[in-house]
């Protein structure tokens, strides 16, 4: 890394950097109550705001959202006339999934490969990590040369909206020139990437009932209609035979133009295993950032261990649908809704309940605030030209501050490159890209600052 005096800064603050994202790592803090305590979040939106209060942040609120959850805000004052700049980051996390299969305890930040691994460490901790080191080296050289607004959201993993809903009834709260969202990543460790495209999400619970209570299936089965067999043909047929999406109404073919994500590669990243074919068609960018994605989250049936030669009255699962730019979420509910209700067999029972939702999203790279990005990722990142990228997963903030502050630039970066594992088992960040990505966002924000004045 160049010795620009800003890089500096932000090499020497690495080792504070690591202490503290081992204390907010620590803090459990999923979204869901019936998973982990309510209070691990508000633990951990109590650190962020005392993070933000160390910073001299003004107005620090936690904020009580429709949803049950707290967002934290806070604003630095600037130097008269400068503009404003919204810098966004998620404290609440993915659960661990299985937590024996962790190499190290999920909530202990730990080393290892030159990596820390922690679940949040990626997604999206270290981006409020992030944004505290880029504002630190800019008080170290010379001050921070806008007015800087901090949400640190407490249910995105969750999909349910509290932010979104307070930010429309609040909309004076969140207004910027420029917005930076420290929740995407790189397109691989070293290549600086800003993402020009998020898929939106819908998120559906579905029951099928069949009989009035469970039955044996020596004396019933073979006529007696099994549930959780009629869940099975259900979700089979939300795929074709090559695994490409098939919701009836749902189209499932545009092209990606742009970056593109050779096979071999993905294979790699996605830890595909030796043999195993990849699903869909088309080229891996335009089935992970371009088409709708189909994927069975969860369902309720019984476990293997203690099982019981029964036929099943119930079964539940949960669904998750991506839904690409030029498609509406809402449309895509209402067909997947459709899809469930009329290909359940049998005449099994059909109730769908709709847990989730965001709209897709699309940015306008040719704004003026790309080109200081754009400038900032050169000398954070020397010899390599800034790229940008779809991301398939899904921020639905960023349609809902799109719409309230429509004249605002919003920019996407951070730490959740491939090797991040986010939402995986043995999540993790990397040191190096902390470190650049921090540079980039510090000299973007004295760029735009310049811009602004020119």
């Amino acid at each position: 890394m160049t010795a620009h005096p800003i890089s500096e800064t932000v090499a020497s603050l690495m080792p504070r950097a690591k202490a503290e994202l081992t204390e907010l790592v620590a803090f459990r803090s999923v979204a869901d109550p019936a998973q982990f305590p309510r209070s691990e979040c508000e633990a951990a939106a109590g650190w962020v705001a005392d993070a933000l209060r160390a910073e001299e942040f003004q107005d620090v609120a936690l904020l009580d959202t429709p949803d049950g959850t707290q967002s934290v805000y806070g604003y630095l004052p600037g130097p008269a006339g400068a503009p404003t700049v919204l810098l966004y980051a998620h404290y609440d996390v993915q659960p661990p999934l299985d937590e024996s299969a962790w190499l190290s305890p999920p909530f202990e930040l730990t080393e290892r490969d030159g990596r820390w691994f922690g679940r949040g460490a990626a997604d999206c901790k270290g981006g409020f990590i992030m944004h505290l080191l880029a504002l630190r080296a800019l008080k170290a050289n010379g001050g921070v040369p806008v007015s800087v607004k901090v949400i640190a959201e407490g249910s995105e993993e969750q999909g349910t909206g509290g932010l979104e809903r307070y930010a429309e009834a609040h909309p004076e709260l969140l207004a910027a020139d420029t917005i930076v969202i420290g929740d995407t990543g790189n397109f691989r460790v070293g290549l600086p990437t800003v993402t020009a495209t998020l898929r939106g999400m819908t998120m559906l619970r579905v029951q099928l009932d069949t009989l009035e209570g469970n039955l044996h299936s020596g004396q019933f089965g073979g006529a007696a209609p099994d549930a959780l067999a009629a869940m099975i043909q259900l979700l089979a047929s939300l795929r074709a035979e090559d695994g490409t999406t098939t919701v009836d109404g749902l189209t499932s073919d545009a092209r990606w133009d742009g970056l593109q994500y050779p096979e071999g590669e993905f294979r790699s990243d996605a830890k595909v295993l030796d043999g195993v074919g990849l699903i869909g068609t088309g080229t891996v960018a335009d089935r992970i950032w371009a088409r709708p994605a189909v994927t069975v989250i969860g369902i309720d049936c019984p476990p293997v261990v203690g099982a019981t030669p029964s036929l099943q009255a119930s079964a539940r699962a949960q669904i998750s649908l991506r839904v690409p730019p030029g498609q509406d979420a809402t449309e895509a509910t209402k067909l997947l809704t459709a899809h469930l209700e009329s290909h359940a067999p049998w005449g099994a029972r059909v109730s769908v309940e709709q847990v989730g939702q965001g709209q897709p999203f699309r940015a306008d790279i040719t704004s003026p605030a790309y080109a200081s990005m754009a400038e900032a990722m050169r000398l954070a990142y020397p010899g390599e030209e800034m790229q940008s990228s779809g991301l398939g997963g899904s921020i639905p903030l960023c349609n809902t501050l799109s719409a309230l502050y429509p004249e605002a630039e919003i920019l996407l970066i951070g730490l959740s490159e491939p090797e991040a594992q986010i939402h995986a088992v043995n999540e993790s960040v990397s040191p190096e890209e902390l470190e650049r990505l921090s540079v980039a966002e510090a000299l973007f924000l004295r760029n735009y600052a310049e811009s602004k004045k020119a």
